[in-house]
């Protein structure tokens, strides 16, 4: 439910499809080393109604990060995602922080004054984290700011990544994400209806 002024009203029915479910319309893949609009090997494809991001016609990852950005820019709204992670990771991928990791960049830089070789976009990023059928906590709508800083809770924030609160989601289950972006004011992420960071 995108809106350019207005704060964005969780309970209208004004909600906006940004992702029609058939194919990628409105949408540019960036993957590092490939000229933006290359979707190298197919990387971000529709399948049965559900976007997905799959690595099966790579021969080598080579840490070709990929990201997908919209035709149109938002400052103030409201982005609800449902989510989940499955299968391996890519076999040559990065190890320990990048299995089952993905993430929407909420505010970021334009694609189009990306570094052919940049690895991601300069960016606000609500990050999406898998348990790791461990004992070790890994919550998911975490704060990740590359090439950025913020304040949180006040302060000058200049760490990569904090952790929000929630639990640590383990498996191939679905995921419902809110993300509430007040343009340059405040941020609020919600997983399952849940407020666990702000």
């Amino acid at each position: 439910m995108p809106t350019t002024n207005a704060k964005p009203d969780l309970e209208s029915g004004d909600w906006i499809d940004l992702f029609n479910g058939q194919n990628l319309e409105g949408w540019t893949a960036k993957i590092r080393g490939r000229a933006l609009g290359e979707n190298f090997a197919n990387t971000f494809r529709v399948e049965d109604g559900l976007l997905k991001v799959r690595y099966d016609q790579y021969e080598r990852f080579n840490d070709q990060f990929g990201h997908l950005f919209f035709a149109n820019p938002y400052s103030h709204y409201a982005l609800h995602i449902r989510y989940r992670f499955i299968g391996e990771q890519v076999h040559d991928g990065p190890k320990g922080w990048a299995v089952r990791n993905s993430g929407v960049m909420l505010h970021s830089q334009d694609p189009q004054s990306m570094a052919l070789d940049q690895e991601f976009p300069n960016s606000i990023k609500a990050q999406f984290l898998g348990g790791l059928r461990d004992d070790k906590p890994r919550p998911t709508a975490n704060l990740c700011t590359p090439g950025t800083h913020v304040e949180l809770d006040g302060e000058l924030f200049t760490p990569h990544c904090t952790y929000s609160r929630s639990e640590t989601l383990h498996g191939d289950q679905w995921v419902d994400v809110t993300v509430i972006v007040l343009g340059s004011g405040t941020i609020r992420h919600l997983v399952n209806g849940e407020e666990v960071l702000s």
